[in-house]
Parts: structure tokens; C-alpha cells; sequence
């Protein structure tokens, strides 16, 4: 039987069988696996054991691994001579909190109507427990119709990923040989604005630190003091003003090392994607893009690196007033990076930036809060127009290259330690109310998900 042959029975197993597949997810969703509270550390585990059961009844050598956090699922397939793939996925959810906010109870889920058909309710539908079983869900009918699992396939599901993922990076260098495969697939990322299928090919990295200006020992009268004895929030408030200039250009020596303009090719896809920024800003309240003037809307949020100013504290900001100079102020601030920008240096750039700014007789204190480079995919494999090509057909539109403004760190982690890139593929929506109350996932992306990975699993393996 030839693989279009296959890949069509694939497809009827996979819909004969969605109503099965929605009674496994259920399941799935009931367990209360929030990683970040250590009072379902319990339900954490059980989560992870009922993914190793269920990978171990199709087939997989699946087992849980214990970690100084929560435990890793990994699971492999038989070996062969397909090209190896490692599939990614977490696990573990968010809080539901504020529970009172839920319109049913987050860890009974159930198949509601909702304006564009029916939908999964529950915490983790759609971040990340339905995403990765269309993984699983498609490995079930290949099975079924092969006889046999995917070969050289290798799966790793986490269990901290809500949590800062503090236990992942160790766990990949331990288990790099086991591990390592030629690509590495990514679930956790979603559709394209307008409902079309997309393929993540790079993601901004991230520099996180806060800064606090000391200046007197006390809080002071500004009636005896102003003028004279420094402003900590003045003076803070001038290194930030400071960080770009009238063109909306970060003004960090060094800050655009690493930083290449858009390739022509995906100047195109992008341009075609024909997005809105007056529409999508109209969604928060706002009408008017700003940012590095010269620059396309979808430039600065996807190639762009950013400067932002996350929070600010200092002095007397409570009812009524009080003509204080502050001892003390402080702020948050981040950095998106794009490229090969280097964290490290971004960090120190700004620390010394602040530092200028500072009188002799204050003192400065930095905290950080995080650093990764971007990730920027190699799309001259062939996996990636593969990819694109199984997407297109299942969806019916043609799937786009896309990058995205946050940061997936896995797909840094797994380039830097095991030394592949990502296929990040994902079929949430952007109303998936993700780390939200009342979390939802489509039956169709869950169900046409699953038919896509089957559709791309044929492709990679032609």
C-alpha cells in the first residue's frame, strides 16, 4: 500500500475514532497537575505517570524520571532509518485562580458549543495538555493502520514548564545522548491571527532585570531638601528616558550587534499575512503603532529587538499627597532579542547605561531576573516546506512562516545543549484564554491537529 494510500486511512482512523480521543483528553484534564503549587506535587506526578501508561500501551519504552523538581516523561519508539525526531510538550498547568471567574469548575472538563463550534473546557485544554495529545492521538491511528509505531521517534513531556522549566536544562545535558535527534517538534504554539496554519521559524529571546537607586538615608522633606539632595526616582526616571532616541532606536552601545534584517523570502510571507496593527491594537483600547520608525508592524514585534519598562516604584503614591523625596526607586525592565544579540552583554550594557546616570553619593543594586538568545531556525531543511506543504492540505490554506514576539526557551535550549533546531508547530487560537479563567480548546484544531502531525509524520518519513 502506497503512503497517500496510508495516509488516508490514517486520516478515517482518525476521525472514526475523535469521540475516543476526546474521552482520553478528559481524562488527562481532570488531574490537577499545577507545577507551580507544591500542594499538587501529587497530581503533578500522576499526570506524568498517566502519560508513561498510556505512551507504554501503544508501544513507546516510556518512562518518569525523577528531577529536583517534577518529574520528565520520556518515551521512544522502535528504532530504524527514518530521519530521528524528538517531540516536546508539556504537562503541567497554570493556577486557576481567580476560581470564582470560572463559569464551571477548571478540572471538570467538558465539550462545550461555543460561537465557532464546539469547544474543550478546562485548565490546560489548550496550554498544553490538548496540543500535545494531538501528538499522541496521531501516533494511536499510525499505529492501528501500520501495525506499528513511527519509528526513531523520541518524546519528551515536561513537568515544570509553568513553573520556569528549573529542572530542564540539567536534565537535557544529563540525557543529551539519549536524547539528541536530527529535529526537535514543538507543540506549544498556536494559529496564525486569522485562523490560518503556521510554522514558528524564530522567536525573540529574553534579558530580565530590575534596578534600585539608593539615595539618603531617609525619606526627605521636599520643602528642605528639593533642589538640593538627589531624586532617586529623577534619576531613575532619566536613565530610562534615555534608553531610546526620537526614532524609537535603543541607544545601548553594542545593542544591535547580532541583529540581521529581515531575509527577502520571509519579508514576503509576511508581507501576504497582511496584518492589522490598527485592528489588533483596537483589541487592548490603542489605534496607533509606534516603535523604530522604517520599520513594518510585524518587523518590530517578530525581528525587532525591544527596550520596555515592565514597572516602577518610589516615594509616596497612596490616597491623598505627601511632598516626599524618596529614599529609594526602583524598576523592571526587559529586553526582547532578536538574532544572535548576546544577554549577557545586553545586561551589562544597561547596568553600566544606569550607572552614567548616577551621582557619586548614591548607590545602585541590580537583581536579574532571567536571560535567553533568540532563536532563529534554519528553514532551508527540508522538514520545514514539508511541514508546510501537510499543513496547507489539511487546513486548506496555504500555512505561513511566522515569527513570534515571546519566547519558547526550549527551542534555544534544545539548540544550544543538543544541537538542533525547532519545528514549532501549534494549533491554539489566540481566544484560547490560555493562563486565563474559563481555558478553552477547539475539537476542530484538536481534531484537525492530530490529522495534521499525521499528515507531516508521512511527509517526513517519504
Amino acid at each position: 500500500m502506497g503512503n497517500e494510500a496510508r495516509l488516508q486511512d490514517i486520516l478515517t482512523q482518525l476521525d472514526g475514532g475523535l469521540d475516543a480521543a476526546l474521552d482520553r483528553l478528559c481524562d488527562f484534564l481532570r488531574i490537577p497537575s499545577i507545577s507551580t503549587d507544591p500542594a499538587h506535587a501529587g497530581d503533578v506526578r500522576r499526570a506524568a505517570e498517566w502519560l508513561r501508561d498510556e505512551l507504554t500501551g501503544l508501544g513507546f519504552d516510556a518512562q518518569v524520571h525523577d528531577t529536583p523538581g517534577h518529574p520528565m516523561v520520556t518515551a521512544r519508539s522502535p528504532k530504524g532509518d527514518a530521519r530521528p525526531l524528538l517531540f516536546y510538550g508539556h504537562y503541567d498547568v497554570q493556577p486557576v485562580d481567580p476560581l470564582e471567574l470560572w463559569d464551571r469548575p477548571p478540572f471538570a472538563p467538558a465539550i462545550e458549543d461555543g460561537p465557532k463550534g464546539r469547544v474543550i473546557r478546562a485548565r490546560g485544554a489548550s496550554d498544553d495538555k490538548g496540543q500535545l495529545m494531538t501528538f499522541v492521538e496521531a501516533f494511536r491511528a499510525w499505529k492501528a493502520v501500520h501495525g506499528s509505531l513511527p519509528t526513531d521517534l523520541i518524546l519528551l513531556f515536561e513537568g515544570e514548564e509553568e513553573s520556569g522549566s528549573p529542572s530542564l536544562r540539567p536534565f537535557l545535558r544529563d540525557h543529551a545522548e539519549d536524547l539528541r535527534a536530527s529535529l526537535a517538534v514543538i507543540c506549544d504554539t498556536g494559529l496564525y491571527a486569522d485562523g490560518r496554519p503556521a510554522i514558528t521559524t524564530q522567536l525573540r529571546g529574553l534579558v530580565g532585570q530590575e534596578v534600585v537607586i539608593h539615595a539618603a538615608d531617609r525619606d526627605l522633606h521636599s520643602g528642605s531638601f528639593g533642589g538640593l539632595a538627589a531624586n532617586p526616582i529623577m534619576i531613575l526616571a532619566q536613565a530610562l528616558a534615555a534608553l531610546k532616541d526620537g526614532t524609537g532606536r535603543v541607544t545601548l552601545p553594542g545593542f544591535y550587534d547580532g541583529v540581521a534584517d529581515l531575509p527577502e523570502a520571509l519579508a514576503r510571507d509576511w508581507q501576504a499575512l497582511d496584518f492589522d496593527a490598527g485592528g489588533f491594537l483596537s483589541r487592548v483600547g490603542l489605534s496607533q503603532p509606534i516603535g523604530e520608525a522604517g520599520r513594518t508592524p510585524l518587523e518590530m514585534v517578530w525581528n525587532q529587538p525591544t527596550a520596555e519598562i515592565n514597572g516602577i516604584a518610589g516615594g509616596y503614591a497612596g490616597d491623598g499627597f505627601k511632598t516626599v523625596l524618596p529614599a529609594m526607586a526602583r524598576a523592571k525592565v526587559s529586553f526582547r532579542l532578536t538574532g544572535t544579540q548576546d544577554p549577557q552583554a545586553i545586561r551589562a550594557a544597561f547596568q553600566d547605561h544606569v550607572r552614567r546616570f548616577l551621582p557619586a553619593d548614591c548607590r545602585v543594586e541590580f537583581h536579574d531576573h532571567g536571560a535567553s538568545p533568540a532563536s532563529v531556525m534554519d528553514i532551508t531543511d527540508p522538514a520545514f516546506d514539508q511541514a508546510r506543504t501537510a499543513l496547507s492540505e489539511e487546513w486548506g490554506r496555504d500555512a505561513a512562516f511566522i515569527g513570534a514576539g515571546g519566547s519558547i526557551p526550549i527551542a534555544g535550549d534544545f539548540k544550544q545543549i543538543l544541537g538542533m533546531d525547532s519545528l514549532l508547530i501549534g494549533f491554539a487560537s489566540d481566544d484560547d484564554r490560555i493562563h486565563s479563567p474559563n481555558e478553552k480548546y477547539d475539537v476542530e484544531a484538536f481534531a484537525k491537529g492530530a490529522r495534521s502531525w499525521a499528515r507531516i509524520l508521512t511527509a517526513l518519513r517519504s
